[in-house]
């Protein structure tokens, strides 16, 4: 880690960073670090920042970033490499975690702004809580703070991965005059059904490993002196949608400034549902959307998106004809299989012309057909695992011909339980080649033995909020709970969060449905705080319309043969 004193200048050479001939900047280009740059907010609490700008006198646009995880965590791509399958991230010494890197920005005419939040590392407050209306205005002080310095030309924007994504979406929602732009990348916004539940199945995994360690003096985040929110703790304490979760949802549609979001289908279960809704929920005239299936980080540092990040914000920061307005408003890859894919462009999200097909479930056959299925018949499997039944139930569908499922897929089903009156419903797609063999898809935290799309759903949420759900992406409303009646068999539909495979004909499509985590691993999301038990019984047939919803899009006409 680099280390330096407290409020310590100094200014280097872009030739001595260890990136030099990554980011094809000047080499002789030289720029000067400011560390602990205090930016005093409404209230006088004080956020400690690190400057980058280019040496000398003048006055440049500026990139802030604000994040939890320490301005200080020089160089922030340790962090990186001790993670498992991370990918090839490439940063220089001086990129805070997860932050924009000042030797790419700074000799490309920016300055650049790593900011701690409000009580952590090393800024001013007593209390963190996230996704917080103070969090949203302290972004808001941060921008106008940053516009108003002698090395600003008043024009101000943001990037920065994950949480300091969720703080751009937050502070863009309070509209700071001087804020020009963000880059939003592989953060959530809706923070009870993105991060602390899934279709109300807490998540024991991912949420307790980060922010339980937000205290700890080794690994924490928090201020000396500091409190953090017990985020577990409100997890346990409010199962329902509530205002204190309201809350934290910043109000997409108060964004009006020119946004570029930045996601992966990797990500589903954190980034991904967020990402894909702010794009389509924020009121701005010029926004755009990049979904692609590799890892984060990798990709986010990339070069090529580097230069789109680029231009994005030279042109709305610097006023620069730089060709972004020409590109179409969505790019998403197709996945074939691991790291390989193809590039759509679109206009729009969910993709214009795509047709929604239901694919029926077979419970006779374990087969998913394109006609509905006349006769009735259950599956049944233990709801936990470690039975001597079956855990869980497949349907496969062959394709006949080559066929893209991009967007929202739904599962519809009527379920009963068997000594229960609730139940935990995981739901998986994976994909197979003509040969029988799974296909594997990156996957959250960087599995790279994942599946193509996943979803959830805790059946007593299954009340709809009618007027968001559409047809193909149910929105539950988490406000009642609807405890199942012995012997009673309900409908639910269960959102498939959003994804993009690609299928070739005699490949086929397989849907997953078990009452526990499909894939198991420390570092992922867990669900081990379950109402299940007994049995699950899943109808289909006649009566019983269970069917999933998939989204096909038009097929070039050289691939309809």
């Amino acid at each position: 880690m680099l280390i330096m004193a407290n409020s310590e200048t100094i200014t280097f050479n872009v030739d001595e960073s260890r990136v030099r001939n990554l980011w094809g900047v000047p080499r002789e280009a030289r720029i000067t670090f400011q560390r602990d740059l205090p930016a005093k907010m409404r209230d006088g609490v004080s956020l400690m920042t690190n400057l980058f700008r280019p040496e000398g006198e003048g006055r440049y646009p500026v990139i802030i970033s604000l994040s939890p995880f320490g301005k200080d965590t020089l160089p922030g791509d340790h962090l990186f490499h001790q993670m498992a399958n991370s990918g090839l991230v490439q940063t220089s010494e001086w990129t805070a975690f997860e932050s924009p890197d000042p030797v790419f920005w700074v000799p490309n005419g920016y300055a650049v702004i790593s900011a701690d939040c409000r009580a952590t590392n090393r800024s001013g407050g007593d209390y963190f809580d996230h996704s917080s209306l103070t969090m949203a205005q302290d972004f808001h002080d941060l921008v106008e703070w940053a516009a108003g310095q002698d090395w600003s030309d008043g024009n101000v924007g943001a990037t920065g991965v994950s949480y300091l994504a969720l703080t751009q979406w937050l502070g863009a929602a309070e509209n700071p005059p001087h804020l020009k732009a963000i880059i939003p990348w592989e953060g959530f916004n809706d923070y009870y059904r993105e991060h602390i539940f899934h279709g109300d199945i807490p998540d024991t995994g991912f949420v307790h490993n980060i922010w339980g360690r937000g205290t700890d003096p080794e690994t924490g985040w928090v201020a000396a002196g500091a409190r953090a929110e017990n985020i577990m703790q409100e997890q346990a304490r409010r199962p329902l949608m509530e205002d204190f979760w309201r809350a934290k949802h910043p109000h997409l549609p108060a964004i009006t400034v020119p946004t570029y979001v930045g996601t992966s289908w990797a990500t589903a279960g954190l980034h991904t549902r967020g990402s894909i809704e702010g794009f389509k929920q924020i009121a701005s005239d010029h926004k755009w959307l990049e979904v692609h299936g590799r890892k984060e980080w990798e990709s986010y540092y990339a070069r090529e998106s580097m230069e789109r990040q680029r231009r994005f914000l030279d042109q709305f920061l610097k006023g620069t004809d730089s060709g972004i307005l020409d590109l179409p408003r969505v790019r998403v890859e197709i996945r074939e299989r691991f790291y390989e894919g193809r590039t759509l462009f679109a206009g729009d999200f969910p993709i214009p012309g795509t047709e929604y097909r239901q694919l029926h479930l077979d419970a006779s056959n374990a087969t998913l057909s394109d006609a509905p299925v006349a006769d009735e018949a259950e599956v049944r499997y233990a709801a936990l695992p470690g039975s001597s039944e079956p855990d869980g139930a497949e349907w496969r569908y062959t394709f006949a011909r080559p066929m893209d499922i991009v967007g929202h897929m739904k599962l519809k089903l009527w379920v009963g339980a068997k000594a229960a009156d609730d139940l935990d419903l995981h739901v998986g797609i994976r994909k197979y080649d003509r040969h029988g063999n799974q296909v594997f898809m990156l996957d959250f935290q960087h599995n790279e033995r994942g599946l193509a799309a996943i979803g959830w759903l805790r059946v007593s949420h299954r009340e709809l909020d009618e007027q968001k759900s559409t047809p193909f992406q149910p929105w539950y409303r988490h406000q009642t709970l609807r405890k199942l009646k012995p012997g009673e068999i309900v409908p639910v539909e269960i959102e498939i969060l959003p994804s993009g495979t690609g299928f070739a004909a005699g490949e086929q499509l397989a849907l997953v449905v078990q009452g526990h985590d499909i894939i198991a691993l420390p570092s992922r999301f867990r669900h081990d705080d379950t109402v299940n038990q007994g049995d699950h019984v899943i109808h289909a047939g006649g009566k019983y319309d269970s069917h999933l919803l998939v989204p096909v899009l038009p097929q070039p006409k050289e691939k309809q043969s």
